[in-house]
């Protein structure tokens, strides 16, 4: 299905034509009719799957030709992170670029130039906000947020807003909003407490699933089974023997990130680091530089899982396994995006190998499990089973748019 057959409003199909976008994905095919009759939405969709222009595209259609308050916010997008709230609010400038639909991202970290701004824009008005649940949350709290006439609430990647605590902020947000309201929730997954978050806030959804539960064929799985003070010698040798041109390596905790960071370095590797004790610029500016490919390895937390809009990461490497199979399948869904192919390594400890036996079951795919060079030493067995490896004697170890509105 093609973007012309939506019968978009003119201003809106140009900034599609400019973004070089012509057949609307699976998602896009289901969910934007859908929002453009009014209907509530409950959508389990991933990262990569389109969702993101699918509840812009319609939004920005239904602003350009309806009527709108324009002292007031018509939209709000709540997400879970800094870095998904500034891709959105890029997204979007770029799609609403030939028209004077207004937006601004509010999230935290910012600097007072920053605060000055988001309380202009909520205080006076905008079209869009997108933000993150705390930071707007505390906006609310001092008194100048115009809600009264909002008329479209979206909660994207709401599973992982629950995961990370943001329960009671999304809810006094929601209880400072407009009964009347359309609501469109997007999750990667639909455990208990989504769908009793959707019974609080939608009226008779409809319910679409495009849901990744796979990742794409073309990434090369592999895994390397691996005593835990081995990983970092592990991973400076497969940087330093294959020339990969972006690489992109997940870690569990910020400690974890730090540390190999300064282990690259030190061995000559030209690595940046990601992490939410890094300033809001920090990030940004090295971010940047990853993606100008100026910065070849970037080491991060999961805060990078999700939502990152670059299509030529050439490896992901889970330095540490992730929590679940569908943190595994977001982190290895970096790579291979758009025509490319891309590689994803696994370093599994001892103590990680039953978690990676339940991503293998989820994905329904055995990982092919790799030896390690001779000068990283002794690895151990897959044993996932038991309490742990048993070591093998065959195997060797190892934004903000203009101030101006639509009218």
């Amino acid at each position: 299905m093609k973007f012309t057959e939506f019968d978009f409003d003119e201003r809106l199909m140009e900034g599609i034509e400019a973004s070089n976008y012509e057949e609307a994905t699976p998602v896009q095919q289901q969910v934007i009719p859908l929002i453009l009759q009014g209907r509530d939405i409950i959508a389990s969709a991933q990262t990569g799957t389109g969702k993101t222009a699918a509840f812009l595209l319609p939004l920005i259609h239904k602003i350009l030709t309806g009527k709108n308050n324009p002292n007031a916010i018509t939209s709000l997008v709540i997400v879970p992170t800094r870095e998904l709230a500034i891709q959105i609010a890029q997204h979007l400038e770029g799609l609403s670029y030939f028209t004077s639909v207004s937006s601004i991202a509010v999230y935290g970290g910012g600097d007072g130039n920053a605060f000055v701004q988001e309380k202009k824009a909520l205080s006076m008005g905008a079209d869009f906000v997108v933000c993150t649940p705390g930071k707007m949350m505390s906006h609310i709290k001092m008194g100048y947020v115009k809600l009264d006439h909002l008329q479209y609430l979206v909660l994207d990647e709401a599973d992982r807003m629950l995961d990370m605590g943001f329960y009671d902020d999304i809810m006094f947000i929601i209880d400072h909003l407009p009964k009347k309201r359309q609501n469109l929730l997007f999750s990667a997954t639909m455990p208990p407490k989504i769908r009793s978050l959707a019974k609080k806030i939608l009226h008779e959804p409809d319910e679409i699933n495009i849901a990744i539960s796979k990742p794409p064929e073309k990434i090369v799985q592999q895994a390397y089974l691996v005593y835990e003070p081995q990983k970092i010698p592990l991973i400076v040798h497969l940087l330093k023997e294959k020339k990969f041109k972006t690489v992109l390596v997940f870690c569990s905790s910020k400690l974890n990130v730090k540390q190999l960071t300064r282990d690259l370095k030190r061995n000559g590797i030209n690595a940046g680091e990601i992490h939410s004790d890094l300033e809001q610029g920090s990030r940004e500016d090295i971010l940047m530089q990853y993606k100008s490919g100026r910065l070849p390895v970037l080491v991060a937390t999961d805060i990078l899982s999700r939502g990152i809009d670059i299509d030529n990461i050439d490896l992901v490497i889970n330095f540490d396994v992730p929590h679940d199979g569908e943190d595994y399948v977001h982190r290895i869904g970096r790579t291979a995006r758009a025509e490319a192919e891309g590689s994803a390594y696994t370093l599994v400890s001892v103590k990680e190998q039953r978690k990676f036996y339940s991503i293998e079951q989820l994905i329904g795919k055995e990982v092919q499990k790799m030896t390690v060079p001779e000068s990283i030493g002794e690895q151990p067995a897959y044993s996932p089973s038991s309490s742990g490896g048993i070591r093998s004697p065959n195997r060797r170890s190892f934004y903000n748019k203009g101030s101006s509105r639509h009218k």
